[in-house]
């Protein structure tokens, strides 16, 4: 039998990535939308041209298809025919042509990670490759002794040339607590980089270093609270995780091993793993923009990284749909609004709401008390790019401010070295403007922080500037305080938007160093 992965659709057109790294859509033809595919998948018809049969692939046998009207590609250890897929792929014909015939999973990881494509082309599941899976060692931690060690054999990836440690972990107990500990080695550990879940008796908790992820997960042999609490030791890079036991019970070991246990794995092959959120409030910002509160469960452990997204997922009709979303503060003055809940329990969003969209609808249509699935953080911005900062300039469109709320709420209280933040945005009216009221008050309590707004289609009372992106407004916009100040640029916006503002700041001389884009 073949392990067929449940029904699931991401939104394939809405990635969050940075652009230089990313694809570019093509336009698609009438009657190829996302929602037209999934009426073709449920209709019945023959999609692999098998009748519904489920066959073992060889490297021979896929080789053979590689044609555009005949083209296989293996995911994963899976194999799908892709021809149906072609005039639907937000991609392009030629995206999917370059791992036809072949096993396409390296491909697939550099350009779009994160898509459910077992429930995007279920449909068109030819089967599996004919290779034997790896088994992976057997696990016997529970027959190791109190506080037993593993070795580092056991540790499944290092990259000694990126300088990383074989990570370790060990734990202890009390009568009432459980203290499990990861050494990382790595003095740039903080509590963003580490996400824990708990849920009935499976532990999972992953460490994030550099571009790698550290997993313990586990099936805890004895019943612990909800609730838990992590601490970083930093100059060491120590995590401990303290559990409180449901009884006094003396264990003999922490568990049972589960799927990725007590390895070290590249980040990109890690897959998304989600947890449900509570939403706690909902408040209009604009006319078509909303600030979502959801709550993280007790038993997460969850902190996104400065310039990070996440996926938000939810079910309609039966169909999982996935998109991606930047987290921000609850507002831009931290006296604004007085958290009822300590502030890493709560995750913000501003999200646009599109009438016609497939996912923002839904979102809109959410009650106060409804869950959302929410997955770990995704993203390449590092923290480390704002130290010793002397200028930072934020160029956003729209919704693209969303990944410039931290960095700005960042920079401006931790950033001693900043001598001016500068904020120019985007948008077509003024009814669009996004916490414009936030942003003037800002503008009044730090000297160092400016902002300046462009119309794309303003009205006549309108006094500001407007107009596109453009090299004059940027040329205009973009001034050093000093002549070789320390300075980082952050672009985000609709997909052309940020392609043209990043060709512009190249021509401006600004180096790839000193860009960071975001597509939103």
């Amino acid at each position: 039998m073949l392990n067929v992965p449940s029904q699931s659709f991401p939104a394939p057109s809405s990635q969050q990535r940075v652009a230089s790294g990313g694809r570019s859509k093509v336009p698609l033809k009438q009657g190829r939308s996302l929602m037209d595919w999934i009426r073709l998948t449920k209709s019945g018809k023959d999609l692999t041209g098998l009748k519904g049969r489920l066959i073992e692939v060889t490297e021979e046998e896929l080789k053979k298809h590689n044609k555009k009207d005949d083209c296989w590609i293996c995911i994963r250890g899976f194999v799908y025919n892709v021809s149906p897929y072609m005039e639907y792929h937000p991609g392009g014909e030629d995206e999917l042509m370059r791992a036809a015939g072949s096993d396409g999973t390296d491909l697939f990881n550099q350009v779009h990670r994160w898509v459910n494509y077992e429930s995007m082309l279920k449909e068109c599941l030819v089967g599996r490759m004919a290779v034997k899976p790896a088994v992976p060692k057997e696990c016997d931690e529970e027959k190791r002794a109190l506080n037993g060690m593993f070795p580092k054999t056991q540790v499944a990836h290092t990259l000694a040339e990126e300088g990383l440690n074989s990570p370790s972990y060990d734990w202890f107990q009390t009568d009432s607590l459980v203290t499990i500990v990861i050494y990382t080695k790595q003095k740039d550990i903080s509590l963003d980089s580490v996400i824990v879940d708990h849920q009935d008796d499976s532990f999972r908790a992953e460490a994030i270093i550099k571009d790698h992820s550290y997993f313990i997960h586990v099936g805890l042999s004895h019943e612990v609270e909800e609730t838990f609490s992590v601490r970083v030791v930093e100059n060491v890079g120590k995590i401990e995780i303290v559990l409180k036991k449901k009884g006094n019970t003396l264990w003999k070991c922490l568990g049972l091993p589960l799927e990725k246990h007590n390895v070290l794995i590249p980040k990109k092959d890690t897959g998304l793993y989600f947890r449900k959120c509570q939403l706690v409030s909902k408040e209009d910002v604009t006319h078509d923009t909303k600030l979502f509160c959801l709550m993280l469960p007790p038993s997460t452990h969850l902190q996104v990284p400065i310039g990070q997204h996440v996926y938000l997922k939810v079910t309609i009709t039966g169909t999982e749909i996935v998109k991606p979303y930047t987290p921000v503060s609850s507002s831009l003055l931290s006296e604004f609004k007085e958290p009822v809940l300590p502030n890493n329990k709560y995750i913000y969003f501003l999200i646009k709401i599109y009438p016609a969209g497939l996912l923002t609808p839904e979102l809109d249509h959410l009650q106060i008390g409804d869950f959302v699935s929410v997955s770990g953080p995704e993203g390449n911005f590092k923290k480390s790019k704002l130290q010793e900062l002397e200028d930072l300039f934020l160029v956003a469109a729209g919704t693209g401010f969303t990944p410039m709320v931290k960095i700005l709420n960042y920079a401006l209280s931790n950033v001693p070295s900043l001598r001016k933040l500068k904020l120019l945005f985007f948008n077509k009216t003024e009814d669009d403007i996004i916490w414009r009221n936030q942003l003037e008050k800002l503008a009044l309590k730090d000297k160092r922080f400016d902002v300046e707004y462009i119309l794309s289609a303003p009205t006549s009372a309108w006094n500001g500037k407007h107009g596109q992106i453009s090299p004059a407004v940027l040329s205009e916009f973009l001034k050093r305080s000093l002549e070789n100040s320390r300075v980082l640029l952050c672009i985000c916006g609709p997909t052309p938007f940020t392609e043209q503002g990043i060709t512009l700041l190249h021509d401006l001389y600004f180096s790839k160093d000193e860009i960071h884009s975001f597509t939103a």
